[in-house]
Parts: structure tokens; sequence; C-alpha cells
């Protein structure tokens, strides 16, 4: 079987295990992990043999990229503190734990080796936690922190491992050395994503009239950012993170309504494929890791996976669950306020959520053979497979805990998200109605377009106000004003081309409104009234019917003027 065979057969696996994984109300990573197991068994399958660089680029960047697009810089500024204790010190401490925990089970880990599989199975993968975050609906503190924590503790991981492998090849460590590249790393990597995140930016202007090419420039921004920070020795992780951040403040603003449509739906498709696939291909390294049998046997390599894959879980609860609190009454008297501190179960279920993925069993696949030295590189084969085993049993063991984990806690769904909508709703319909005032469009010589736009959006604005009243009051007898039907036959030539001219106006009228609510919901954004996801739903609501005023049939609702307008005109004719 080809490659390209294998791929087509495994997204065709993937499709079918989504739908099972809804049916059944589990994570489909878990699902996919499961399935590439159980292809893995199948006599005959090609062994999947990418070099791991090349697996770490096709995946993790676009990946990043889509996460870092869609997560808003609101919340990411909001939650700033447990982000970067999580995806910083967290990752240290964790990785210090399982070097100490390796190092004294197995004689083969010597320290540079035990601090690399530290760094390997300590970060919760983002893939992972994106994908089981979005089928939960969890309250945004607790998404937020998750999802932040999950992007950049990548970029933490790396650098430590990049050290630890250095340290056992050429037996040599600097601590200054490290610790001076960990900042260069770091900077020079959001600094590069800056810029990369500018010049798409001007790319995406020239691009703008032809949707499809600013898709691609969508698609290429990634890997450009990655690519570019890596040659120059940063971090490349943090620099597509940047630019996925610049890119969704200010991306939406340039490109028309068509580009933004078509690039949601890119990604959704790209985000699917690429998440199906990496799952996928974990199980499918089964046949690679039993390799580890033939230097020890397999009580013992369970033995050493159990233990570490305990400490990584259990080191995890036991920091988050006291630091936070350490930090947060330091920061509220440093700051002297009252801020409450967040409830233990919040904390609790936090600390329990941290899943390892894919990323991880590429950082160990990508360990060197050898040494300097020409000597094995030590405990290679039990590093891979123990961090199968932590994938195994974090993602597909506990994974599905999470949903249970949540109601026994108490945690609902996000309430907040609902009102902001309401809000940000409420005063698009109140921008389009102030802009119905301006001279320009007051004046029109075709007033019922107007008066029923008007009438439209008055309608709009008060089921709105009262939906922010109560946002959690259900309405399923709202009335759907496009279910009406209006028949207009034109009695003339001249009726005929009233009722095109008609048109025109709507369209101008209506893309003047829209254009205004538009501008109103990115200000509210902008200004962290509501977050990212709320305004993509509503601009996209927006971008639709602007689709629609492109058509040739632009009045999808009736104006009950209409016939009496082409009266009076036929009249005066």
């Amino acid at each position: 079987m080809a490659g390209l065979e294998l791929v087509l057969l495994l997204l065709a696996v993937s499709a079918g295990l989504r739908i099972i994984a809804e049916r059944l109300n589990v994570p489909y990573a878990a699902i996919l992990v499961v399935g590439g197991l159980l292809l893995a068994l199948i006599p005959g399958l090609p062994e999947v043999t990418l070099p791991p660089e090349v697996l770490f680029l096709v995946f993790i960047p676009p990946l990043l990229y889509s996460g870092a697009i869609l997560f808003p810089l609101r919340d990411f500024k909001r939650e700033i503190g447990p982000i970067m204790r999580l995806s910083v010190v967290m990752v240290i401490v964790s990785t210090a734990a399982v070097a100490v925990v390796a190092h004294v089970l197995h004689p083969s880990f010597t320290w540079a080796a035990a601090i690399a599989l530290g760094a390997i199975i300590s970060p919760p993968d983002p893939v992972a936690v994106l994908s089981v975050m979005r089928s939960l609906r969890m309250p945004r503190q607790i998404q937020s922190i998750l999802e932040g924590e999950g992007l950049v503790n990548d970029a933490t991981a790396l650098v430590i491992y990049r050290f630890a492998i250095a340290a056992a090849v050429t037996g040599t460590f600097s601590f200054s050395q490290a610790a001076l590249r960990f900042l260069f790393a770091g900077a020079g990597g959001v600094a590069i994503g800056l810029m990369v995140g500018v010049l798409v930016g001007r790319v995406h202007r020239i691009t703008r009239a032809v949707p499809v090419v600013s898709n691609t420039v969508s698609l290429l921004t990634p890997f450009a950012s990655y690519l570019l920070a890596d040659i120059l020795g940063t971090s490349g992780i943090l620099a597509v993170i940047a630019t996925g951040l610049y890119a969704a403040r200010t991306v939406p603003k340039i490109i028309g309504a068509e580009a933004r449509v078509q690039t949601y739906g890119m990604w959704t498709v790209v985000t699917f494929m690429l998440e199906s696939l990496i799952f996928i291909l974990v199980g499918l390294q089964l046949p690679y890791v039993t390799r580890a049998f033939d230097r020890l046997p397999l009580s013992t390599l369970l033995g050493e996976a159990a233990l570490i894959s305990l400490c990584v879980v259990l080191v995890r609860i036991a920091w988050v669950m006291p630091s936070t609190y350490v930090f947060r009454t330091f920061f509220r008297w440093l700051r002297r306020s009252d801020e409450p501190l967040p409830p233990w179960r919040t904390v609790f279920f936090i600390s329990w959520a941290a899943l390892r993925g894919g990323e991880s069993l590429v950082f160990a696949l990508a360990i060197p053979l050898q040494t300097a030295t020409g000597a094995r590189f030590p405990a290679r084969e039990q590093i891979i497979f123990i961090t199968f085993c932590v994938i195994f049993i974090t993602l597909v063991l506990q994974g599905p805990t999470l949903a249970p984990m949540a109601r026994w806690l108490g945690i609902g769904t996000d309430e907040e998200e609902g009102a902001e909508e309401a809000h940000a709703r409420l005063a698009a319909a109140e921008e389009g109605l102030r802009t119905l005032s301006h001279p320009a469009i007051a004046n029109s010589p075709y007033p019922e377009v107007v008066r029923y736009l008007r009438q439209r959006h008055l309608q709009r604005a008060r089921r709105w106000a009262a939906r922010e009243e109560d946002e959690e009051a259900h309405h399923p007898g709202l009335p759907d004003e496009s279910a009406h039907e209006h028949f207009t036959v034109a009695p003339s030539h001249e009726a005929a081309a009233i009722d095109e001219r008609r048109a025109d106006e709507y369209r101008r009228v209506r893309a003047a409104m829209v254009d205004a609510e538009l501008k109103a919901v990115i200000d509210l954004r902008d200004q962290g009234v509501i977050g990212d996801d709320v305004m993509r739903r509503i601009q996209r609501d927006l971008d639709l019917e602007t689709m629609l005023l492109e058509t040739s049939e632009p009045v999808i609702e009736p104006v009950s003027e209409v016939p009496s307008a082409i009266e009076v005109a036929t009249r005066d004719r």
C-alpha cells in the first residue's frame, strides 16, 4: 500500500471514528488512538516511517496556528498568570520530578536522558486539550487557562528537551547558556511571529480581491512563521502563536466577507484532518514501540510506565492546587485587591485535565540513535515506550473522565458567552439603525426600502434587548421573518426597471448597515467587552448576508410597500 493510499484510508477511518465518538459521547481523540492501535494489528499494513521532523513540521504549526487564531486575546491577557505558571513553572517542576523518578527506576536513565523524558511527557498536548475542550463547553475561565497552557508550554519543553539531548550526545551542559538560550528563544520567537503577522496583513490587503489566494496565504502563514523562527534559532512554536494571535485581531478587518467565510471553513476542515491523522498515527506506532521488548522484559517496561504516568498526574495535582492559592493570595496582597480566590473545584479540574498527545511521541521518536562517541543513546527505547504509555493512559483512560469529573464537581457550562452575544447583537442592530439616519440613506429615492429595514431592525433590536435582560430564557417561538412570502408581478417594463433599481438601493443601504454593524462588533471585541468567539459568530452571520447581497436576488424578505410604489411610479409616468 502506497503512502497516499494509506493517508486516504486513515482519513476515511477517522471520519467513521468521529461519528462513533459523537454517538458514544467520548473524546474523539481517545477513539482515534484506539482505532490506530487496532489498525496496527492488521497484517501487511505498512509501517509509518516518516521522519519526526517532517511529522512535526506538517502537523504542529498549522494546528497551533488554528488554535491561536481562535483563542481570544482578551482571555489570554486576563488569565496570563495561571497560563504562565502552568506553561513554564509547571513544566519545569514536572520535568524535574519525572527525571528523579526515572533516574531512580533504572540505571540506563542518565540524568540527561531522564530530563529528556521529563521534557517530552510533562507538557499537555495543545491538540489533545483543544479537541476535548471543544466538545465539553466548559466555563470560559477553565477553557482559556487550559487552551492557553497548551499553546505556550511546548516552547518551554522544547528548550529543555534540546539541551537535555545535547547534554546526552556531547556529555556537556551549561546552566547559564541554557538560561540565556531560553530567554533568547522565547523573546525572539515572539518578535519574529509579530513581524510575520504584520507582513501577512499587508499581503492580505493585496490579495483581498481574490478570496482563494487570500485563503492560500492563510494556509501558508504558520509554516512561514515557524520556519523563519527555526532558521534564526528562536522558538518556532511561540512565533506561530504570536502570528496567530496578531492575525486574529487584524486579518478579519482586512479581508472581505467571502474570504472570511471560506477561511473559517478551510481551517475547520484542515484542523479536523490533521488532528485525526496525528491521533491515529499515535496508535499506528505500536510496532515501533514494541521494539523496546528486545532490551527489557515487558513487566519491567510496564512497571516503569505506570509509575512515571502516576508521577506525571500526581505532581500536577500536588503543584497546581497549593500554588494557585499561594500565588493568587500573594498578588492580591501586592495589588491590595479583594478579588475572590477561585473555587477549589475549578482548580482541581484544571489540575486533572492534562492530556498528552502525538506531539510528545514526535519528540520521543526524534531522539538520536547514537551519542557523539558512537554509543547508543541511553534508554532511547524505554523513553519511546514510556511516552507511548503516558499518552495512552492520559488520553484514552483519563480523557473520557473529564466530562463525568466536571459533572461530579458541579462545573457548569459557559453562561457568560450567551450574555455577551445578546449584548453584541443588540449593539450591532442599534448601529445599523443609526446608519439609516445618515443623510445619504435617509434621503433615498426609495423610502420604502429604508422604512422596511428600519422596521426589521427595530424588531431585531427589541428581540435582543429582551434576550440581554434574561439571556438564560429560551424563546422557541420567535418569529421567522424570512418565512413570509411576497410575490411582485411587474405590470410593465418600467415597473421591472423600478424593481431593479429598488434592489440596487437595498444593496447599497443594507451594505452600509452591515459595514457599521461589523465595525461595532469588532470595536466591542477590541475593547474587551466580548470574546473573539462571539465576534466570529456574529461576523459570520453578517458575512453570509453580505454574500447574499452580492447575488442577483438580494431582497430575501418582503417589502410591503413595493406594489404601491410601482403603482405610483407608473401613474406618474
